[in-house]
């Protein structure tokens, strides 16, 4: 089975999950919410499959391209959800986790790739995979402190909607701000150790730690934008709204550091810019 079609099947189970734990979460149905954490579950599996299968067809990890990542990101995000559902039962990530892997990947279908694209002898190095899987990963658990962000914002609104209704509100006692939170420290630490090892993979390949390189100067932006929020966070008076607000923030910055650089004109001899 090609790619393509894994990715189809992929969208499909990961657009399911969306669907059903998000009927779980608004109805408060805990029959619903395993079911979409179960649909989850498959749809990281078929994720792997893909991942292994163009691995092995390409015979190097299938990380260069913007399909490749498309492809990849999902399963990190997958991944993230999991370990935050296993230590703090968050089900609430799921419909979160379905939806941006569902955008991702109608993305990649639109713009499918048949073709296997050969590294360049300078990507050719032992720093790719580690550098590449801990900045998914991080841009993963991000995506998770945004979504959590976003329930926190959400949350006064929710909860006073369902004292109206005369209905106890699931997520009244979940505090969902020391959530996005831990989620953010843990991304901002992957973050920080692929913004390292991206430049120690620099000096290595092209004897400079910094070359100033548009992808290298938005993922610059996008730790400086983490940095404000964990600076401003002991700052009297900047938790809570402001604190979530500025979560949301920050990530737009992520999703122009991975998607939006194309854009730039200066990018266009740019080894970072995906083909």
């Amino acid at each position: 089975m090609t790619t393509n079609s894994l990715a189809a099947i992929m969208a499909l189970a990961y657009g399911a999950a969306l669907i059903v734990s998000a009927l779980g979460l608004f109805s408060q149905g805990k029959t619903l919410a395993r079911i979409g954490l179960g649909l989850l579950v498959l749809a990281f599996l078929v994720n792997t499959w893909a991942i292994a299968g163009r691995w092995l067809e390409a015979g190097h990890p299938p990380f260069k391209t913007l399909y490749e990542t498309l492809i990849f990101y999902p399963w990190c995000v997958a991944l993230v959800t999991f370990a935050l559902i296993g230590l703090h039962r968050l089900y609430f990530l799921v419909p979160f986790a379905g939806g941006v892997s569902l955008i991702g990947l109608a993305y990649a279908l639109y713009r499918p790739e048949a073709e296997i694209t050969n590294i360049p002898p300078a990507l050719q190095s032992g720093w790719f995979i580690p550098h590449v899987v801990t900045y998914f990963v991080s841009y993963a658990a991000l995506f998770a402190s945004f979504a959590l962000a976003v329930l926190a914002l959400a949350q006064p609104w929710w909860v006073n909607r369902k004292k109206a209704a005369k209905a106890k509100p699931q997520t009244a006692q979940v505090d969902f701000e020391l959530f996005a939170h831990q989620a953010t420290v843990f991304g901002v630490c992957a973050l920080t150790l692929g913004l390292v090892m991206g430049a120690i993979w620099g000096k290595v390949a092209w004897g400079d730690y910094w070359s100033w390189d548009p992808k290298e100067n938005w993922a610059l932006v996008s730790w400086l934008a983490y940095m404000i929020y964990l600076h401003l966070r002991l700052v009297a008076g900047w938790r809570g709204q402001k604190a979530m607000w500025i979560l949301v923030l920050a990530f737009a910055a992520v999703v122009f550091t991975y998607l939006g650089i194309n854009l730039l004109p200066s990018a266009a001899g740019s080894l970072h810019a995906y083909q």
